[in-house]
């Protein structure tokens, strides 16, 4: 990405240097660190009422893929993936990241939805800078730290791209999910309903690793058939499948 500039004077035109071009993309590009921290929506139950009768089925849920865990030197990365719309994906991916943080152990949420996110709307914050961002200018991202659970970060989508399956398919998406395997134990990411996007697709590719999600009297059965069809395809692991009832 390269920039031109020129300044005007009184006696003509004088153009920017390479270097001072080179500096301004640089500058237009970063991503300011992110230093408040975020909190958890009322919806989030595990993060408010650990006695509630659902908070027992994520922990449950923990415990059946903390059995699964590949290694324990490297971060256990788990995309949740469902066919369609409004099955409870980003809520279940939150709840599932907060019951790992309770744990004790550094875990990172992400919203890897690039075209309807919901995590920044989860747990009340901006969305103008985030995962879309990091990955387009080739930036470490910089997650949100959260009010109440000290070993838990979460990294927006940010603005919503032109081209996010691109982005979820680049080698910068590639290089940034291995920074996350050596420098958390769990990472947990949300992503776009796969019936009408292939972004979910692209992330399982990356991450390899599943988790299948349906919603009872909602999601159609040929539409959980083919997204596991197509899951096939990328020769992710699909660790289990996950009915919501709500």
């Amino acid at each position: 990405m390269s920039m031109n500039a020129a300044s005007q004077t009184s006696g003509g035109s004088q153009h920017a240097s390479p270097e001072g071009a080179d500096q301004a993309s640089r500058a237009r590009c970063e991503i300011t660190p992110i230093e408040h921290k975020v909190e958890p929506d009322n919806r989030l139950v595990m993060a408010h009422d650990p006695f509630d009768p659902r908070c027992e089925k994520i922990r449950a849920l923990r415990t059946e893929l903390l059995l699964r865990r590949e290694s324990m030197d490297r971060a256990d990365i788990v995309a949740l993936l469902s066919p369609c719309a409004g099955e409870g994906r980003s809520l279940l991916a939150a709840e599932l990241a907060i019951a790992f943080a309770q744990t004790g152990r550094p875990t990172l949420l992400v919203d890897a939805d690039l075209r309807r996110p919901q995590q920044h709307l989860l747990f009340g914050t901006d969305n103008r800078q985030g995962l879309a961002q990091a990955i387009e200018y080739e930036i470490k991202p910089q997650p949100h730290t959260v009010h109440g659970l000290p070993r838990m970060s979460v990294l927006t989508a940010g603005a919503v791209p032109s081209n996010p399956l691109e982005l979820l398919s680049s080698s910068s998406f590639a290089s940034i999910v291995e920074d996350w395997r050596n420098n958390f134990d769990f990472v947990v990411i949300d992503t776009a309903p796969v019936t009408h996007f292939s972004n979910g697709l692209a992330v399982a590719r990356v991450v390899g690793r599943v988790l299948a999600l349906s919603r009872a009297q909602h999601t159609p059965y040929k539409d959980m058939q083919d997204m596991l069809r197509r899951l096939a395809a990328t020769r992710s692991q699909i660790l289990g499948a996950v009915i919501s009832h709500f």
